[in-house]
């Protein structure tokens, strides 16, 4: 903690170096080097594809047409993009002030043990009631999760860099746990629930496909969270708090309601991407179903310029983009793990490129 004005003031040292970076220059240089850094990361992965006798054009023709191709890959590219799109808005909101919130993977982890539990205990109710009631106790769940590394840092000083990475472990640990406890299907091979009754699961939204329901929810949170971020004096508090700790105490902001806020905000919407992705993909909860989604919603957050509105193409992007990896692997030969490659190029050009930008734009 820093004092500031005679008041203690969370300290943001640790996150102070990336906010710097995600937050040079306008609103439309961030999203344009977004766009340019996509095509660099291309170009770049370009090299290893035709050193390994390939030619990237056909694979990236092939990766295109296997997100793009049919209605079903364009379906099971949406379900992919959503927990991107739900994780993502949160952690933009908690960098929007700068808070470094990295817990998105526990956060989802304990999302969807919550709403799976919910679901097995409770298997007679309507799914009007059962479905809402599932994604409550998710959204309820990340937020808590979200809350301890808060409290942590409110109470002890604890940085939420180093808490919610560590929660990372201890949530989806807890996945494995409650699966080989009394949540786990006696007999099964793997560790994994009952399947979930059909009152439990997320709607399809269009007939003989794969599609749930939960896009739209991860619609109706990128619009409420840019309308609370530019319109409400909550998402004023947010901004100031990002742009100048001193001048937001100044301003009478209580800086720990606002650390603390944000962060349930951001946890719960982690824990209804974890209760989408069980209720809505698996249909019951499996041992490793959030690997990858936490960490890839920060990515998701920074190219999406921490701008709600644009963390919808954002995680759009990574979702087709891993959809249709497959397809590259199956058809020219190209490893489907070339696209993590290409996600981790991109985020590093979209640093770069607003640490370039940055001087210039204070000029």
């Amino acid at each position: 903690m820093k004092t500031v004005a005679g008041k203690s003031v969370p300290e943001t040292r640790a996150g102070d170096s990336l906010w710097r970076v995600v937050n040079k220059g306008s609103s439309f240089n961030r999203l344009a080097l977004s766009v340019l850094a996509v095509l660099a990361a291309f170009a770049f992965t370009a090299v290893p594809i035709s050193l390994s006798g390939k030619n990237p054009a056909v694979a990236y023709w092939a990766l295109l047409r296997g997100a793009f191709g049919s209605v079903d890959a364009i379906t099971f590219a949406l379900n992919k993009s959503t927990p991107y799109i739900l994780a993502g808005v949160g952690v933009a909101m908690c960098f929007r002030a700068r808070i470094i919130n990295i817990g998105g993977e526990g956060q989802i982890a304990v999302g969807g043990i919550v709403s799976s539990w919910i679901i097995l205990t409770f298997p007679d109710l309507m799914s009007s009631v059962l479905i809402p009631l599932a994604l409550v106790g998710a959204a309820l769940a990340g937020a808590v999760w979200a809350g301890l590394p808060a409290m942590m840092r409110l109470r002890r000083g604890v940085h939420e860099v180093l808490s919610t990475l560590m929660l990372n472990f201890v949530g989806t640990l807890l996945v494995g746990e409650v699966l080989n406890g009394t949540m786990g299907e006696p007999g099964a091979g793997f560790p994994q629930s009952p399947l979930f009754p059909e009152s439990g699961r997320l709607p399809i939204l269009l007939p003989q496909t794969d599609l749930h329901s939960g896009i739209l929810l991860a619609l109706i949170a990128v619009v409420s969270c840019h309308f609370v971020l530019w319109y409400t004096p909550f998402g004023f508090r947010l901004r100031v708090l990002g742009s100048s700790s001193s001048a937001a105490i100044y301003a009478g902001i209580s800086l720990s309601s606002t650390f603390l806020s944000v962060m349930l905000l951001s946890g719960a919407l982690a824990g209804v991407a974890g209760g989408i992705e069980v209720m809505g993909i698996h249909y019951r909860l499996i041992e490793g179903f959030s690997s990858g989604f936490g960490f890839n919603a920060v990515a998701v957050a920074l190219l999406g310029a921490l701008n709600p509105l644009a963390i919808l193409p954002s995680g759009l992007f990574f979702g087709f983009l891993e959809a249709g990896s497959l397809a590259m692997q199956r058809e020219v030969g190209v490893p489907s793990s070339l696209v993590y490659v290409i996600e981790g190029v991109t985020m590093i050009c979209v640093l770069c490129a607003m640490g370039f930008i940055g001087p210039r734009s204070r000029s």
